[in-house]
């Protein structure tokens, strides 16, 4: 057995999460190497408050999808560690170009696996932080809530669709793939009403620019229930799975806010929330 594979088992044996009042990280999180990876990267930089007896601060860019559960958790995370984590949120693509040419982010969640990966191998991202923090949901959204969204795409009973811009934003194109698997993608094509991001998609629907649109069933539920209107959670089969990954930026290698964040969603508190938001199973490293 080598040294790495004999501390991660120590690690799981012994070691207590410093960020979730002294759970046990699950045995699931450590036989994930890039979970791993992070985690033993946190200890030994000092992972809470309570270890590094400084509060650091963090800037992190996070895709628009995730806006409503990454506020719930930076709110836990400050409360649990006194680190500050200022929150970005925007389309993936944008935020990829800002971090290209040297916006000051320190950890990177993206809608995507493609951006973060990109940024590792350019050299702009620390090799063995990125993993999948969340499978998204999409769902098929009406304001109307005596309406059937699904009925409305499926009967063509609209005039403007709205969808994210797929060259910005991955639920855009998995709001292709959708369309594209109904065999609607011709008839929807004169309709649409492109969102430059995930969020601006969800306004042209709530303030009646289109009918009916493709969001992120976390921004329509919360505890498990469509918060407003009406939704169609649509078929996992229908396109690729939206599996969305986070990364730590160069530089933030000595930023024990922005590692602790990471292993922050990583935590059973974090899969909780996620739950409540409409999304996947507890994430998966790629």
């Amino acid at each position: 057995m080598g040294k790495k594979e004999t501390l991660i088992k120590k690690v799981s044996v012994a070691v207590r999460h410093p960020l979730s009042a002294g759970k046990r990280l699950t045995k699931r999180l450590l036989k994930k190497p890039g979970r791993a990876a992070v985690v033993l990267f946190s200890l030994c930089t000092g992972l809470s408050l309570s270890h590094a007896g400084i509060a650091a601060e963090a800037l992190v860019a996070v895709a628009s999808n995730f806006t409503a559960p990454a506020k719930d958790l930076a709110a836990m995370f400050e409360k649990d560690t006194g680190h500050k984590i200022t929150l970005s949120f925007g389309s993936s693509g944008k935020m990829l170009a800002q971090i290209v040419n040297g916006a000051p982010y320190d950890v990177f969640m993206s809608a995507d696996q493609a951006k973060p990966e990109k940024l590792e191998h350019d050299g702009l991202a620390v090799k063995g932080t990125r993993f999948t923090y969340a499978l998204g949901t999409l769902a098929l959204w009406t304001a109307d809530s005596g309406s059937s969204a699904e009925a409305i795409l499926r009967n063509d009973q609209y005039q403007h669709i709205a969808i994210a811009n797929p060259r910005l934003a991955p639920y855009g194109v998995a709001a292709e793939q959708v369309l594209e698997h109904l065999d609607l993608t011709g008839s929807s094509q004169p309709r649409r009403v492109m969102g430059e991001n995930i969020t601006q998609t969800w306004q042209f629907i709530a303030s009646g620019n289109a009918e009916i649109g493709f969001v992120a069933l976390s921004q329509v539920m919360k505890d498990g229930s469509i918060t407003s209107g009406n939704a169609w959670i649509i078929p996992p089969e229908y396109y690729q799975p939206v599996k969305q990954d986070a990364v730590l930026l160069k530089r933030a290698v000595q930023n024990d806010a922005a590692t602790a964040w990471l292993a922050y969603l990583q935590s059973e508190n974090a899969a909780v929330i996620l739950q409540r938001y409409g999304y996947g199973n507890f994430p998966v490293t790629p």
